[in-house]
């Protein structure tokens, strides 16, 4: 493979107006896609074969009027007035039928009607369904002139808001917040190149990357249900990749060009060599990614494809356009036009030249491979004490904490009705018309007795008697552990019933869909696990022909994964120092994100084992001693893999700063994993290990050597064949069978 991408870099060297126009051209073709393609995000996302997701198919084709997207208008009286008396009445109802006049408005049902009345007779809710069948699908211009019903109604002295799953504001995927992590990104890269000008170069192609990646996405979305998570995600990991794995490529460049080869040469050897490792962590990613689809969650499966579909675009771009633009900078790349950081570089290169100081990655890894039994059970031993609050991990759906109507509109609810009024489930109850009602009546006799109801009520047939459904309102939230526990109740009270009447009895309604996917989520997860860490084994193996290291890197992966899940709970759940991520208040973590960050973590994870440890074997198989190979291949590797690393958490620690909790939940935990893995097991405990092991790190059985490809990840061939059997100037010659 290194001589095949040797030979592309060059390729797009020396045709660099070809590719960039190329790139220009998939660029411009991709936005045309998105534009023509291109359909409103998703708010409400399916998920076949669950109970809820059945029963909810059987709600929308026998109660078709209920089928329409759903908003609320909430009414609060001052002072304690009455709600339901006088001139607040007398508005409520004004404001009612002057919804139900709004064009695309299919019902407004009046809170006095439906006794959407709050006990201490303060807060009035007025149901609206919409004749959109998708809350997306609402206008604007429908819901702007329900906005001015509420307005009216405020001037009657009421307190109006807009709640409800048409009400809800999609926030964007990537603001103003989030361009702090551009900058910190430049940052990072002047510091590493000392050069501005090498240091756009990433910058550009990640960005190239991301904008033709999250347009196929876009245009996607013609054939899949999408919402603006997936976005987000595509968007936050092709921006972190992109730059990362331009940064390697970039970085063995411009230290060959500094040394004196010919630009051309260099950028070829950097390709076949660092463009390599690039390969295989791009692939671990897009496993890691597509490995989601066993969950059989289909959103779930779209957010890592759609991510997926970014990775393989930042690769493609690291491979073809990165190297036409360093043809474009030429023996430029090696050199700043700014006199301060052009000091800095040549003063960096004649410390190292002089042998006057070592670097900081070289000082590091001699104190870990000398402390090696010391720094071992330390770094596990911390590792572990972070991941403790992992234990109290509670999954569910996290509140919406900002300042807009539909949250506003919530809170007066939840102070009203009580927090489980909105979190209602649904009790669909199949039969013939003679034993439907019969069994739904039994059934909510039985459900009223139960803990934890606030109210049952009364069964509604559909037009032909054979479907009856029985609302119940529990008295918690929808994140109440109460609520998951009543879900629970319902469908053990109902098998007797349901055996009696011979009926078929099913529970739904969006918080039974919640908790059903959370279950689904728990379930798959082990299994998620082994698919992803099997298959990423077995690539690692291909790649290091090694047993051990791959081994060892899917156990480092675990710790990684386990530190960032306790700080999560930590902030997010326990509330410590959640006022520095901009979080109002605590709450459940959002039922997909643990399995969402195994997958991205452990591609990243795997990202960085390639960048370390391939240049440490590139200098074993090159004749170097193990212990020696070890300290020379981390010298080599570990400011760009430090660097890579602050890349990535300025990324994702950008989106930290979102208003989104999800996406605030989602930033965290991938910066704090990252942190964990890259510094902490990639830096620390791996070089500790393979201190310990030795030349027993690179074993491999001397059947599976002949079995497995020799994919020559280091570029030992590409060396042999470019220098000649020496392996060119300077060079240790020859690689030797390291099989037994």
């Amino acid at each position: 493979m290194s001589s095949l991408l040797y030979r592309l870099g060059r390729f797009a060297y020396r045709r660099r107006r070809l590719v960039i126009a190329a790139w220009v051209l998939i660029l411009a073709a991709s936005a045309v896609a998105a534009l023509t393609l291109m359909k409103p995000f998703a708010s409400r996302n399916d998920i076949p074969g669950t109970e809820s997701q059945r029963s909810l198919d059987v709600l929308r084709d026998r109660f078709p009027s209920a089928d329409g997207a759903e908003g609320r208008i909430v009414f609060r009286t001052p002072n304690g007035d009455r709600i339901d008396a006088g001139p607040a009445r007398a508005a409520v109802l004004a404001a009612t039928e002057q919804a139900a006049a709004v064009r695309g408005v299919a019902a407004a049902e009046a809170p006095y009607a439906a006794g959407a009345v709050s006990a201490d007779h303060g807060t009035a809710v007025t149901a609206l369904t919409f004749a959109a069948k998708r809350p997306e699908d609402v206008p604007a211009s429908v819901r702007d002139a329900v906005a001015e019903v509420a307005e009216r109604a405020r001037g009657a002295g009421l307190t109006v808001e807009l709640g409800g799953e048409a009400f809800v504001e999609e926030t964007a995927p990537f603001g103003v917040a989030e361009l702090a992590g551009l900058f910190v990104t430049l940052g990072v890269l002047v510091f590493v190149f000392r050069s501005l000008r090498a240091a756009v170069v990433p910058l550009v192609t990640a960005l190239v990357g991301v904008a033709v990646g999250v347009l196929l996405v876009l245009a996607g979305g013609h054939f899949a249900t999408m919402d603006t998570s997936s976005l987000t995600l595509a968007l936050m990991l092709g921006l972190a990749v992109g730059v990362d794995y331009a940064l390697f490529i970039v970085s063995r460049h411009r230290d060959q060009v500094r040394a004196g080869m010919e630009p051309a040469e260099s950028v070829g050897r950097a390709v076949g060599t660092a463009g390599t490792a690039v390969v295989f962590a791009g692939a671990t990613v897009v496993i890691a990614l597509a490995a989601l689809a066993v969950v059989r969650i289909p959103f779930l499966t779209v957010m890592g494809v759609a991510a997926a579909v970014t990775v393989v675009v930042s690769v493609l771009v690291a491979l073809t356009l990165l190297p036409a633009l360093l043809g474009v900078l030429g023996a430029r790349v090696a050199s700043s036009a700014i006199p301060a950081l052009r000091r800095a570089a040549d003063r960096a290169d004649g410390a190292g030249r002089a042998g006057r100081r070592a670097a900081p990655g070289a000082r590091w890894v001699g104190v870990v491979t000398r402390s090696r039994w010391v720094v071992l059970p330390l770094g596990v031993a911390g590792l572990a004490l972070c991941a403790l609050p992992a234990l109290d991990l509670r999954l569910g759906l996290p509140k919406d904490r900002s300042d807009t109507t539909a949250v506003r509109a919530q809170r007066l609810i939840d102070a009203g009705f009580g927090p489980g009024y909105t979190a209602a489930l649904v009790v669909v109850v199949q039969g013939s018309p003679a034993s439907a009602m019969p069994a739904a009546e039994m059934l909510a006799a039985k459900v009223a007795t139960l803990a934890d109801v606030a109210s049952v009520a009364k069964p509604v047939p559909d037009a032909s008697g054979g479907t009856v459904m029985v609302g119940v309102v529990p008295a918690a939230g929808p994140d109440s552990t109460r609520t998951r526990d009543l879900l629970d109740d319902i469908r053990h009270a109902r098998d007797p019933i349901a055996g009696g009447t011979r009926t078929r009895i099913d529970v739904t309604g969006n918080t039974a869909v919640d908790l059903d996917v959370a279950g689904r989520l728990a379930a798959a997860l082990p299994v998620y696990c082994l698919v992803v860490m099997g298959l990423a084994v077995l690539l690692l193996t291909v790649v290091f022909r090694s047993v051990v290291v791959p081994v060892k890197a899917a156990l480092g992966f675990l710790l990684s994964v386990l530190g960032a899940l306790g700080a999560v709970v930590a902030v997010f759940q326990w509330g410590w120092a959640s006022a520095l991520v901009g979080l109002a208040g605590t709450g459940p973590i959002v039922s997909f994100l643990p399995i969402l960050l195994i997958g991205i973590l452990f591609g990243l994870a795997m990202d960085y084992e390639v960048f370390l440890v391939s240049r440490m074997r590139e200098e074993y198989t090159r004749g170097r001693p193990a212990l020696d190979a070890l300290r020379v291949g981390y010298g080599h590797s570990a400011k760009v893999v430090a660097a890579a690393a602050l890349i990535m958490v300025s990324v994702f620690g950008s989106f930290v700063l979102s208003a989104n909790v999800v996406v605030k939940g989602m930033g965290f935990a991938l910066a704090a994993g990252v942190s964990f893995d890259a510094f902490v097991v990639r830096m620390t405990l791996v070089p500790a290990v393979l201190a310990v092991l030795g030349a027993r790190a690179w074993w491999l059985p001397r059947a599976l050597g002949r079995f497995l490809p020799d994919v020559d990840l280091e570029g030992a061939g590409l060396a042999r064949r470019l220098d000649g059997p020496g392996g060119g100037a300077g060079a240790v010659p020859t690689e030797r069978a390291h099989t037994s």
